[in-house]
């Protein structure tokens, strides 16, 4: 078995330097399908929602692998030759002050509107009513993941390590509401 792993991570190696783009956003894509499928089992649904998961699967491979892809890209041009504690604290600090809430924004736009089909109305008025609870949330989480990848991923596994928590998150989030609803019943 785990010659088979060595030989698939060996694999993925080379697509991520041959196709860096192409390869993160299909990492995105599966890790994002893969963390709902889990996300829908634990909430306790009977039948997988295959078009949700095609759908957020489809979000991770045409915005959050690409966003992910250019954005580490464009922080190392913008901290060029500059290391230290001090740099990766500006760099998270960047990060969580522009993507962080224009990503949580972004994403509860396309959940409402694609993935649930709500009309604009109830996506607004949602928006409106979660985004500053989500987004103080993801600040108590989210500069401790960038911090350590910026501090110890090297450029071309930053997409990867951010997409892997981002389904940890996901999963997290999920058993959150799960209790919450549990207590309100």
């Amino acid at each position: 078995m785990s010659e088979i792993v060595n030989e698939a991570w060996k694999k993925y190696l080379v697509e991520l330097q041959l196709n860096p783009l192409r390869t993160k956003a299909i990492t995105a894509g599966v890790l994002i399908g893969t963390s709902d499928v889990v996300a829908q089992k634990i909430s306790g649904v009977k039948k997988i929602q295959l078009r949700r998961v095609l759908l957020l699967m489809l979000y991770g491979f045409a915005y959050s692998g690409p966003f992910g892809h250019f954005l580490h890209k464009l922080m190392d041009l913008i901290f060029r030759g500059k290391k230290g504690k001090k740099t990766v604290a500006k760099k998270v600090l960047l990060e969580q002050l522009t993507s962080s809430p224009w990503n949580n924004f972004l994403f509860m736009m396309y959940f409402g509107l694609v993935v649930e089909g709500r009309p604009w109305g109830l996506v607004r008025n949602k928006i409106r009513k979660d985004f500053p609870s989500v987004q103080l949330t993801a600040w108590k989480f989210w500069p401790i993941v960038g911090w350590i990848n910026y501090q110890y991923m090297p450029l071309q596994f930053r997409v990867l390590f951010h997409s892997f928590m981002a389904s940890c998150w996901a999963l997290f989030l999920n058993l959150k509401a799960r209790s919450i609803a549990a207590k309100k019943a």
